[in-house]
């Protein structure tokens, strides 16, 4: 159940914060933990491994982006969801927050019931995939660097297979191409042809790169 989560809430308006734990509170989420400063959340987070973390921008200590940067690059929170939540509505705040790992964007001021609906909406989001689990089809052997399409195996390239391995496992979640990187572009288009109708599940996200929808 989604309500089992647990749910870290990184923001520095006292007043914002109570309205957000009593949001999630009433709405049955009860392992919740609330801190006021970036560096406070990044230490808490690698502490408390949560599912969720709701995270603020403009932060004392660390601001949001170095916070959600440095979980994506914690091993242990491979899993934790990121939902940005900031008055900064400007695209280039949103493209770089998807590109920092963050799940979703919700801007200030938001409505209650909207916010957990965005908040559910990214827990029910795939989990990492495991060994022999199907996901529309498709197979990953990682262990014997494997994967089958409907039975049939994929004739992959090493870099083809690490990165159909990672849009899978954290599908949902944004893998941001870097800017000067093209050799991801090839991959990618590679993989679609070589997965036919599967390769629709990988989406394009404009100016940050690709990501697998479940």
């Amino acid at each position: 159940m989604d309500e089992l989560a647990k749910i870290l809430v990184v923001e520095d308006d006292s007043t914002i914060r109570t309205i957000l734990e009593m949001a999630l509170l009433g709405a049955g989420f009860k392992d919740l933990k609330s801190v006021a400063r970036g560096d406070e959340g990044l230490a808490e987070a690698r502490r408390m491994r949560p599912d969720l973390v709701l995270l603020d921008l403009m932060l004392p200590g660390l601001d949001g982006f170095t916070v959600a940067t440095r979980i994506r690059e914690t091993p242990e929170l491979a899993a934790t969801r990121i939902i940005m939540l900031t008055a900064r509505t400007q695209n280039e705040d949103i493209v770089r927050g998807l590109a920092c790992g963050a799940d979703d964007y919700v801007t200030k001021p938001f409505d209650r019931l909207v916010l957990l609906a965005r908040v559910r909406a990214v827990l029910r989001r795939g989990l990492p995939v495991t060994e022999g689990m199907d996901f529309d089809g498709l197979r990953i052997d990682e262990t014997n660097v494997v994967a089958t399409l409907r039975g049939k195996p994929l004739d992959l390239t090493p870099g083809e297979f690490k990165l159909l391995v990672r849009l899978v496992a954290h599908r949902g979640r944004v893998f941001a191409r870097p800017a000067d990187e093209r050799t991801i572009d090839v991959q990618v288009a590679s993989l679609r042809r070589k997965l036919g109708r599967w390769g629709s599940h990988i989406e394009t996200v404009r100016g940050v790169g690709y990501r697998v929808q479940g």
